[in-house]
C-alpha cells in the first residue's frame, strides 16, 4: 500500500472521488461532510446541514455538484462552488444507505432501509421510480457503467439486477413527461413498470452489504455478513454464481472490482482490507490495521487511486507504483513497455522490442522497479532490469549489440539477487548484497571481489568510472571504488530515492519524496529547495539547468538557487530528457511525448548570472520577458541597470534609478516629469555620490541659491560664487548678498551692504576693525558719539574663509571619482547585440573584441585584462563550431574547484594587471586579507570578521533557518571591531586599519583572523549563567543562557572535542532557558492562580539541569504543592528527594528531612485541592511545549526548532523560536556548521 494522504476524523461511511480534480468527499458518521484534497492532504471545506450519519456520497461526473444521503432520510444535492445545499428531495421513510449520480442522464439513485430503490431526476427534483421487491434493508445501489442496470444488495440475503431501459426510454421519447407527479403517483401505488427486476441472485447465508458491477465485463461481485465475497456472471437470460472467495473473519462491508486490474478489492470489520487475483480467485495481499474496522471502499474512474474510510477517518492509497521503469542515453530511451524491455529512439519516433521482462508475480505488482544503461560502454548495449520484491531485490543482466532490431527473446538474460545495483566501468557493475558488501561482477554475471563499504548503506548508485554514490540514512557520500575513499559527502534529511546526473557528469540531481539538492561533481552542496507536493521526477538540459516535475507542475531550478514554475500539468508525467526547448516525458499509460518548452526565463537568469549581456540584451529586444516579477527578481540580483530596459514609465525608471544610484538615468526620467520633488530627490542623491554638475544643475532648476552658494563654496568655484553675490543683489535678497560676501571674504561688501541696511555702527566697527580707513573715517563721522577705539578687541584675528588651495574653473571637471557602472557595460553589450549573429566567424569575433572594450567594476579596460567573465558571450558567438565534441574525450579531467567569482566580501577581487599601454594610467588593485578569509569554504565568523555581515546572515539562513537577526547586530559588531587594530595617521587622514591574526603573515598572504568568541569563553559565559541559576536570579539567567545560545554561530570548533562541546551547549542551553522561562512565568503568576503554579513548578522539574539544580527545582516543587494542597503531588516530590534519584546528586541532609515531614503530612491527608495536567510517574518522560509551557500528549505532532532543537506544537510552526529567538520552528535547513570539512581550520 502506498498512501498518498491519510486524514484523521470521525468514522467515514461515505467516499466518493472527483472525476478530474484531486478532491474527496468523505461523509462521516457525525453528520459532516467533509472535502479533501488529497494530492496536499489538505481540508478544503466542511458541510454541516445533516442530522444523524451521512452514509452516502457522490460526485456529478460533469458539474460542480455532489449528492449526499443520511439517517434524517433526506438527500441533499449541493453546489461546491457556492458552498450551500441547493435542494432536498424528500420521499425515503428509513435511513438512506447510498447515493449516485448516473453517469449521462439527470438522475440520482438511493438505497434506503425502507426496503426501496428509488431514482430520483435532480433536474425536476422529483421521484421517477421506486424499485420495490427486497423485504429488507438495502444496503446498497448502484448503476452499470454503460448498460441500462442497476445492482443492489440487501439484509433479505440476495442481490438484484433491475432493467431500467423501459426508463431511459420513456425518458428519451417523451423528453421527461413521466417525471411529473402523476407519474409519481402512480409509480408508488402500482410499482414501478418502467424498471423490473431482471435476476435475482440467492446464496448468501446472510445478509448482503455491498454489490458492484465490472466496469467492462458481465460481472457482478458481492460481499455479506456470512464473511463470504461470491463473483457472478450474467448474460442475456439469466444470472449464476462463479465462484466463492473465502478469508475474511468478518462481515464483509464493502466489495468492488479493480478499475484497470483483474483485481477484487474488499474489506471488512476484520479490520483488513484483502486484493484477490479475479481471474486465479485467490487473495494475493491483506493490508491490517490494528484498532480500525473498516466501512467503506471506492476507487478512481480514471487512475489507480483507491479510497477507504474507516473508524477514525480514510485512506487514500495505491496499490503499487506506477512510475515506469526507464533510462535515456544519448537519443535512445529504454522503458518497459507491455512486459516487453523497449528502445525508443527520440529523434526518429520509432521503437524497438529488445527482450521480454519478467512477468509480475501477481496482478497487483507492476513489474521492475529500475532500470539502468551503462552509459560507459559506447561500443554495446548493457542493461540492468531491478525487481523489488519481498526476498530482497533480483536483476536481470541484458547484454545486446547496439544495431539490435527486432529479435525479441532472442537475447539472452542472465539473473541475480541485490538489494541495488549499478554500473561502474564499460565491462563491470556492482550490486549490494543482502549483507551490506558490495560486489563486482562482470558481464558475465561472475563476481570479481567484494568490497566493505564504510558506511551502512541502504542503496548505491552509479556516479562514474569506478564510482559510487552510496545512500546511508539520510547522507550520501561519493566513494571511490578504486582507492576505497569516500570523496565527497552530502546530508539530505528527507533520504534519497532518485539520483540524476548531467550528461556531462558535472552536477547532480539528488531527489527525495519533497526535496532537491544540487550537488556538483564532488558532491559539494549548491543548492537544496523544498516542494510542499510530491516531486516525481527531472532532468538536466544542455544549459545545466535542472528542469523536474511534480504532481501538479513542471519547474526549474539553477545551480545558484534561482527557481521557478515553466507551466503546469493536467496529469503527473516522468521527465526523461530536455534538449533543444523540448521536453520528452513519459505518461503513466507508459507513452512517450514531446512538447515544446518555454525555457525564456530561466535562460534569461542563468545569461544573467553568467553575466551573459548580450543575450540578456537579446531577450530584451524580443519582448519575451516582461512584469514586475522579471523586474523585481533583477532588483533582487542587483542588476537594475538591466531592470531599466523593461520600465517604460518614467516616475517608475526615476524611482528605480534613484534606488541603485544611477544618476544620468534619474536625470533624464526627471527632466520628463519636471517636478520640484524629483529634483530635489535627484540633488540629494547626486550630493552622496558627489556628482557637483548635477547637484548644480538641480539648485539652479529648483532655486535653492543658498545651497548653491554653499555648493560653490567647498568646491572653491570663487568665479561662480561671485556670480552668487550679483545674482543676490539683483534678487534684492540682503541675506543672500551679506552670506556670499561672508563666504567670498569681501569685507568692502559686507561694510557696505551693512550701511544700507541702516547698520552704520555696525558697518564702521566692521570697516575700522578689517582697516579700511577709507570707508571708517566717513562712517565713524555719520555716527556720532561713539568711541570705536574703547570697542575695539585687543588682539583682532581675521575671520574669513579658508583659502581653496585648488580652484575649479567651468572647464575642470569636480565629480568625485567613481568605479565604472555595469549599465555600461550591459548598454554596450546591447549596442552589439544587434550585430551579434550565430553564423559569427573569425574576422566578426575580432569586431566584437573590439566593440566590448570596456571599462569593468574594477577601472580596467576589458580588452586589458578585467573582460575574462565578459568572453562567454564571445564562446557563445562562436557556436558549437569551436567546441570539440564529445568523442575526444578530456571532458572528465579533475582540475579541482577554479574560482571565477568570488562572492560575499570577495567580490571586489583584483583584476589583472593592465598591459603597459594603460600602465601609465590605471594601478592593479590588491588584494585585501578580508578576500583571502572568505574565498574558499568561509565559516560564520570568517565572514563576519571581513564585515560581510549579509553574507554571513544569508549561511545563516541557510544553516538554522535564521528570520530574527536584531540580537545578532551587536554581536557582529564587536566581533568585527575584535578582528582590527586602528593606527591613528596624519591630520584630517582617517586612521589605518591593521588585521588582528591568530596565525600566518599579510606577506605571505597565509593570514587567520582573530575571533572575539571562542569554545572557552564560552564555557566562562555558561559558568557565569549558571551562578546566576544557583544565586535565584532567575530573569538574569534566562538572558544569560539566552545570550550564549545566540552567541554560538560565532564560534568556531578546531578538533572533534570543540565541536561535540559546542553541540552540547547547545543543549545545555535549550534546557535551562526553558526552565527559566518556566520558573519568571511561575514567579508572575497572581496569587489567584494557584493551579497553573503549581503546574509549572512540576513542569520545572522535567527540565534536564545539573543534578544540584534539579534538588532545587524538586524541592521548590514540593514547598509549592504543600502550600497550595496538593499533598499527592507533594508527596511524589518527596519521594525523589528522599530517594536520591538526582541523577547522582546525594541528597542534602536538610533537604531530606523537609521531605520525610512533608512526606508523613502527604500521606496522612492524600488529596489534591487542585487538578493539574501532570503525571507524577511520568515526569522522565513528559515533553513541555517551550512555547505554551503546556505538555504535550504523547503521539500528538511536534516542531523543532532547526539550530536548538526546542520542541513545540505543531500549531507553532513557522513561528520564531522561543528559546534562541532567531530561527524558524519547523524550518528545513542544512543544519550548524563549527568547521570546514575540507580544510584545517586555525583560530
Amino acid at each position: 500500500m502506498l498512501v498518498k494522504c491519510e486524514t484523521k476524523s470521525n468514522r467515514v461511511k461515505g467516499l466518493s472521488f472527483h472525476p478530474k480534480l484531486s478532491w474527496i468527499l468523505a461523509s462521516l458518521h457525525n453528520g459532516t461532510i467533509q472535502l479533501w484534497d488529497y494530492r496536499i492532504g489538505s481540508l478544503i471545506d466542511k458541510f454541516d446541514e445533516h442530522e444523524g450519519p451521512v452514509r452516502g456520497v457522490d460526485f456529478h461526473p460533469s458539474q460542480p455538484l455532489f449528492v449526499s444521503g443520511g439517517d434524517d432520510y433526506k438527500i441533499k444535492v449541493w453546489n461546491y462552488k457556492q458552498r450551500r445545499c441547493i435542494f432536498t428531495l424528500l420521499g425515503h421513510l428509513d435511513y438512506i444507505r447510498t447515493v449516485q449520480f448516473h453517469p449521462e442522464y439527470p438522475w440520482i439513485l438511493s438505497a434506503s432501509d425502507d426496503q426501496t430503490v428509488r431514482i430520483w431526476n435532480w433536474q425536476s427534483r422529483s421521484c421517477i421510480a421506486v424499485l420495490t421487491g427486497h423485504n429488507h434493508y438495502v444496503m446498497c445501489a448502484q448503476f452499470h457503467r454503460k448498460d441500462d442496470l442497476v445492482v443492489s444488495a440487501s439484509l433479505d440475503q440476495t442481490v438484484r439486477v433491475w432493467d431500467i431501459s423501459g426508463l431511459r426510454e420513456k425518458t428519451v421519447s417523451i423528453s421527461g413527461s413521466g417525471s411529473g407527479p402523476s407519474h409519481s403517483q402512480h409509480a408508488d401505488v402500482f410499482g414501478t413498470s418502467d424498471a423490473v427486476v431482471k435476476y435475482v441472485l440467492e446464496g448468501h447465508d446472510r445478509g448482503v452489504n455491498w454489490a458492484s458491477f465490472h466496469p467492462s465485463l458481465p460481472l457482478i461481485v458481492s460481499g455479506a455478513d456470512d464473511r463470504l465475497i461470491k463473483l457472478w456472471r450474467m448474460n442475456e437470460t439469466k444470472a449464476w454464481e462463479v465462484d466463492t472467495l473465502r478469508g475474511h473473519f468478518n462481515n464483509v462491508s464493502c466489495v468492488l472490482f479493480h478499475p484497470k486490474k483483474d483485481l477484487v478489492l474488499s474489506n471488512s470489520e476484520d479490520r483488513t482490507i484483502r486484493v484477490w487475483d479475479a481471474s486465479k480467485r485467490t487473495g494475493i495481499h491483506t493490508f491490517r490495521r490494528e484498532n480500525d474496522r473498516f466501512w467503506i471502499l471506492t476507487a478512481h474512474k480514471s487512475s489507480n487511486l483507491i479510497a477507504v474510510g474507516h473508524d477514525s477517518g480514510m485512506v487514500v492509497f495505491k496499490l503499487d507504483r506506477e512510475r515506469p521503469a526507464c533510462h535515456v542515453h544519448g537519443h535512445h530511451l529504454y522503458y518497459i513497455k507491455d512486459r516487453y524491455l523497449t528502445r525508443y529512439d527520440l529523434t526518429s519516433d520509432t521503437s524497438t522490442s529488445l527482450t521480454s521482462a519478467r512477468r509480475p508475480p501477481n496482478p497487483m505488482a507492476s513489474g521492475p522497479r529500475y532500470l539502468y544503461v551503462n552509459t560507459l560502454n559506447p561500443t554495446e548495449v548493457n542493461l540492468l532490469v531491478y525487481y523489488q520484491d519481498t526476498e530482497g531485490g533480483s536483476y536481470d543482466l541484458v547484454t545486446c549489440p547496439v544495431d539490435t532490431v527486432g529479435r525479441a527473446d532472442a537475447i539472452p538474460t542472465k539473473t541475480g539477487s541485490a538489494s541495488s545495483v549499478a554500473f561502474i566501468a564499460r565491462n563491470r557493475f556492482a550490486t549490494l548484497d543482502k549483507s551490506g558488501w558490495i560486489e563486482i561482477l562482470n558481464l558475465s554475471n561472475e563476481l570479481s571481489k567484494r568490497i566493505e563499504p564504510p558506511c551502512t548503506v541502504d542503496r548505491i548508485f552509479p556516479a562514474g568510472n569506478n564510482r559510487l554514490l552510496l545512500k546511508s540514512e539520510e547522507k550520501v557520500l561519493l566513494y571511490d571504488l578504486t582507492t576505497r575513499k569516500t570523496l565527497g559527502e552530502v546530508t539530505c534529511a528527507s533520504g534519497v530515492r532518485y539520483i540524476i546526473w548531467s550528461p556531462s557528469m558535472s552536477h547532480v540531481a539528488l531527489l527525495s519524496k519533497h526535496n532537491i539538492l544540487l550537488a556538483d561533481s564532488k558532491l559539494e552542496n549548491l543548492y537544496s529547495l523544498h516542494e510542499n507536493i510530491r516531486i516525481k521526477s527531472g532532468a538536466w538540459d544542455e544549459h545545466g539547468v535542472f528542469v523536474y516535475s511534480t504532481l501538479s507542475h513542471v519547474k526549474y531550478c539553477l545551480t545558484n538557487g534561482d527557481h521557478g514554475i515553466i507551466h503546469s500539468l493536467n496529469d503527473p508525467i516522468y521527465i526523461i530528457k530536455v534538449a533543444k526547448q523540448h521536453l520528452y516525458f513519459l505518461t503513466r499509460e507508459h507513452t512517450v511525448q514531446k512538447q515544446k518548452l518555454n525555457c525564456t526565463e530561466y535562460l534569461f537568469k542563468l545569461a544573467l548570472h553568467h553575466k551573459q549581456f548580450n543575450q540578456v540584451a537579446s531577450f530584451i529586444k524580443t519582448g519575451r520577458l516582461c512584469g514586475n516579477a522579471v523586474i523585481g527578481y533583477l532588483k533582487r540580483k542587483g542588476h537594475p541597470e538591466v531592470a531599466l530596459q523593461f520600465v517604460e514609465d518614467p516616475r517608475t525608471r526615476f524611482n528605480l534609478a534613484l534606488e541603485f544610484g544611477h544618476i544620468e538615468e534619474a536625470m533624464a526620467s526627471a527632466q520628463i516629469i519636471d517636478e520640484k520633488a524629483c529634483w530635489t530627490r535627484l540633488g540629494v542623491e547626486a550630493l552622496r555620490q558627489g556628482n557637483h554638475q548635477i547637484v548644480e544643475m538641480v539648485y539652479q532648476r529648483t532655486k535653492n541659491f543658498e545651497r548653491l552658494s554653499f555648493l560653490y563654496l567647498i568646491t572653491g568655484n570663487i568665479a561662480k560664487l561671485r556670480k552668487m553675490l550679483k545674482i543676490a543683489e539683483m534678487r534684492g535678497d540682503v541675506m543672500s548678498r551679506f552670506h556670499n560676501a561672508l563666504m567670498l571674504g569681501d569685507v568692502a561688501e559686507r561694510v557696505k551692504i551693512l550701511a544700507e541696511v541702516g547698520q552704520t555702527p555696525l558697518a564702521a566697527l566692521t570697516a575700522k576693525t578689517h582697516g579700511l580707513t577709507e570707508y571708517s573715517q566717513a562712517l565713524e563721522e555719520a555716527v556720532q558719539g561713539v568711541d570705536f577705539d574703547s570697542i575695539m578687541p585687543a588682539s583682532p584675528k581675521l575671520l574669513i574663509p579658508p583659502f581653496p588651495l585648488i580652484r575649479q574653473t567651468d572647464s575642470e571637471a569636480t565629480n568625485w571619482p567613481l568605479l565604472s557602472s555595469a549599465k555600461h557595460i550591459f548598454e554596450n553589450a546591447l549596442t552589439t547585440a544587434a550585430n551579434v549573429t550565430d553564423q559569427q566567424n573569425g574576422p566578426q569575433a575580432e569586431g566584437i573584441e573590439e566593440e566590448m572594450a570596456f571599462e569593468d567594476a574594477t577601472g580596467v579596460p576589458a580588452g586589458e585584462g578585467g573582460w575574462a567573465d565578459e568572453m562567454g558571450d564571445f564562446d557563445a558567438a562562436l557556436g558549437d563550431a569551436a567546441a570539440p565534441g564529445g568523442g575526444w574525450g578530456g571532458d572528465d579531467l579533475d582540475f579541482g574547484t577554479i574560482e571565477t567569482t568570488p562572492t560575499g566580501a570577495a567580490a571586489a577581487a583584483p583584476a589583472a594587471a593592465a598591459p603597459a599601454a594603460a600602465a601609465g594610467r590605471f594601478v592593479s588593485r590588491g588584494e585585501r586579507p578580508q578576500q583571502r578569509w572568505v574565498r574558499e569554504q568561509p565559516m560564520v565568523p570568517d565572514l563576519v570578521a571581513a564585515g560581510d555581515f549579509e553574507a554571513a546572515l544569508e549561511m545563516l539562513r541557510k544553516r538554522i533557518g535564521l528570520i530574527n537577526a536584531d540580537p545578532l547586530q551587536p554581536l557582529f559588531l564587536q566581533a568585527y571591531q575584535a578582528t582590527w587594530c586602528y593606527l591613528p595617521g596624519l591630520p584630517h587622514t582617517p586612521s589605518m586599519a591593521f588585521p588582528l591574526l591568530a596565525s600566518g603573515t599579510l606577506k605571505e598572504k597565509n593570514d587567520v583572523p582573530v575571533h572575539l568568541f571562542t569554545p572557552p569563553g564560552l564555557l566562562e559565559m555558561l559558568r557565569d549563567a549558571n551562578k546566576l541559576t544557583t544565586q535565584g536570579k532567575f530573569g538574569e539567567a534566562l538572558q544569560a543562557f539566552r545570550g550564549v545560545l545566540q552567541t554560538i554561530p560565532l564560534v568556531t570548533a578546531t578538533n572533534d572535542e570543540e565541536e561535540a562541546q559546542l553541540n552540547e551547549s547547545i543543549e545545555i542551553c535549550r534546557e535551562y532557558v526553558k526552565a527559566m522561562k518556566i520558573e519568571v512565568t511561575r514567579k508572575d503568576l497572581p496569587q489567584n492562580q494557584a493551579a497553573r503554579s503549581v503546574e509549572l513548578a512540576s513542569y520545572l522539574t522535567t527540565c534536564k539541569m545539573q543534578p544540584a539544580h534539579l534538588l532545587l527545582a524538586v524541592r521548590m516543587a514540593m514547598t509549592t504543592a504543600f502550600r497550595a494542597q496538593n499533598f499527592i503531588t507533594a508527596a511524589s516530590f518527596a519521594k525523589r528527594i528522599i530517594q536520591g534519584n538526582m541523577a547522582g546528586q546525594r541528597s542534602v541532609r536538610e533537604a531530606v528531612e523537609q521531605a520525610s515531614k512533608c512526606l508523613a503530612v502527604c500521606e496522612q491527608k492524600a488529596s489534591d485541592a487542585h487538578n493539574i495536567n501532570y503525571d507524577p510517574n511520568e515526569w522522565e518522560n513528559t515533553t513541555i511545549c517551550a512555547e505554551s509551557l503546556t505538555v504535550i500528549p504523547s503521539g500528538a505532532g511536534t516542531a523543532r526548532c532547526p539550530y536548538c532543537g526546542t520542541v513545540v506544537k505543531a500549531e507553532f510552526a513557522g513561528k520564531l523560536c522561543p528559546s534562541c529567538q532567531l530561527c524558524r520552528i519547523g524550518a528545513k535547513t542544512l543544519g550548524m556548521q563549527f568547521r570546514p570539512l575540507l580544510r584545517k581550520y586555525v583560530r
